[in-house]
């Protein structure tokens, strides 16, 4: 479908775009996938609200995008995904200094880290990557309203095959914890999520789900060698060439977001999951989708789920 390729760099996919007056706003922006959109849409005169938890790091993250693009209209804010009370306070400054936001990308997120609880209580994963973000696209949607096409990207992960959603035990309550499953539990969610999204209210925006690939950055930080090799053989265990994991550059990998963020050749594939710059093919190995998405009864009552969760509805 696409001409770009898993190779391709977020600066090529948006080559000739003109993004001026356009407001992107970014969660997870203080280093990786998160700084490099920014960075890359920025350049294409685009307006960039730059969401993270913490503002001396996000403030840094700006310098340096700002060392590469002079005139980057960058705006730092404080946001931490895994504090309810945090998404409903940036939102409320959200709507005063924002008449509109064209794009939002629900870009962080934690990996693997050892059990934990968010501070409403969730399971820290699935609290922060999905439910996290499941609030914060509730609360913005006003603005996104506003937006003559807005969009919405959320993160997802070639590890949503691990595991589908446990609608049952979310939190891992009655189900001994593993870190692996927690993750795949919430990057399905982030897929579910962006489907149902788009089955709600497609008719006022083009929702999408991102696999970004396998790229070295701090997502990374809580994994142990173990586990790492570990994710190494599950990925050559299902990988039809038996290569097993490819690693990206950090310009490649955030090549799918960003043109899921701004290419027009997705208007007509509200809810898909993509992957190297293309609409996913269900199958094995690094880009292809389990069988377990695109479910619309799951979808549907994790919605439900997370609506009582977060103590919010659309």
């Amino acid at each position: 479908m696409s001409s770009f390729s898993r190779e391709s760099t977020a600066e090529e996919v948006v080559d000739g775009l003109d993004l001026s007056g356009q407001v992107f706003m970014i969660t997870g922006t203080t280093s990786g996938l998160g700084e490099e959109s920014a960075r890359v849409l920025a350049a294409r005169g685009a307006r960039i609200a730059m969401l993270a938890r913490n503002a001396q790091a996000n403030l840094e993250a700006a310098e340096r995008i700002r060392s590469t693009v002079p005139d980057a209209d960058l705006s730092m804010h404080q946001l931490d995904l895994s504090d309810l009370a945090s998404v409903e306070g940036f939102a409320a400054e959200a709507a005063d200094q924002f008449d509109r936001i064209d794009v939002l990308i629900n870009n962080a997120g934690v990996m693997c880290c050892p059990f934990g609880r968010t501070t409403d209580g969730f399971e820290m994963q699935f609290g922060t990557n999905h439910l996290g973000h499941f609030a914060l696209t509730a609360r913005l949607m006003p603005l996104l309203r506003q937006a003559e096409n807005a969009r919405v990207v959320t993160l997802s992960s070639g590890g949503h095959r691990i595991s589908d959603v446990d609608l049952d035990d979310p939190h891992f309550e009655h189900t001994p914890y593993d870190p692996w499953v927690a993750y795949g539990r919430s990057k399905t969610a982030n897929i579910h999520f962006a489907a149902e999204l788009a089955r709600r209210f497609g008719d006022e925006l083009l929702s999408l789900s991102v696999h970004p690939g396998a790229i070295p950055t701090k997502l990374g930080r809580h994994m142990t060698k173990e586990m790492i090799e570990g994710m190494r053989q599950r990925a050559k265990a299902s990988s039809s060439s038996g290569q097993g994991l490819q690693y990206k550059t950090l310009e490649s990998g955030a090549a799918t977001q960003v043109w899921a963020a701004t290419t027009p050749e997705l208007v007509d594939q509200n809810g898909k999951y993509l992957a190297d710059c293309n609409v996913a093919e269900p199958g094995t190995g690094e880009i292809g989708y389990a069988p377990h998405i695109y479910n619309p009864p799951t979808e549907a009552a994790l919605w439900d789920l997370s609506e009582r969760l977060v103590g919010l509805s659309f």
